[in-house]
């Protein structure tokens, strides 16, 4: 396989079904979380067979931002890119990760942090307010992104606050 290589502004078509499919724009690498990608994911479904002028498309509602490695979600046929263009947006996102991801016994966590795009994490113990409606800040793999784009949720067990 060719070496893949993305830019800031790359946009990528990925299938969520048989007949369908959304876009995903590269907009920003976050030192703060593993220097990792963070993708916008658009809410609009296209038809399997359309081409839509990318400049509409990164005009439409941002159904979530997420951390990722693109790279992965190419060369494991995720998502293909499409093209690029750089508007990518006001890149203020807020992320939260909780000091308790994959420990089973913890349904609940009173160990968040909290941060934007390459700012300090922040740790906030409780969520409270605006902070609940923060992104996962993990980095995701490419088949939980695409099963996020299917059905609005992650695939995996996350504690909740």
């Amino acid at each position: 396989m060719a070496r893949v290589y993305t830019k800031i502004g790359d946009i990528f078509s990925a299938e969520i079904d048989d007949t369908s499919k959304k876009y995903l724009q590269y907009v920003a690498r976050d030192l703060t979380q593993l220097n990792s990608d963070v993708i916008r994911v658009f809410e609009e479904i296209y038809p399997i067979d359309f081409t839509p002028d990318l400049s509409n498309v990164i005009k439409g509602k941002v159904e979530f931002y997420a951390h990722c490695v693109i790279k992965w979600g190419v060369k494991q046929k995720y998502w293909e890119k499409v093209g690029s263009n750089s508007e990518i947006g006001k890149v203020e996102i807020l992320f939260k990760s909780s000091g308790d991801e994959g420990n089973p016994d913890i349904k609940v966590s009173h160990d968040w942090w909290i941060w934007k795009i390459n700012e300090e994490q922040k740790r906030v113990g409780k969520l409270l307010g605006n902070n609940q409606k923060a992104e996962i800040g993990s980095v995701i793999t490419a088949d939980s992104i695409i099963h996020r784009m299917r059905t609005g949720e992650y695939d995996f067990v996350y504690p909740s606050y």
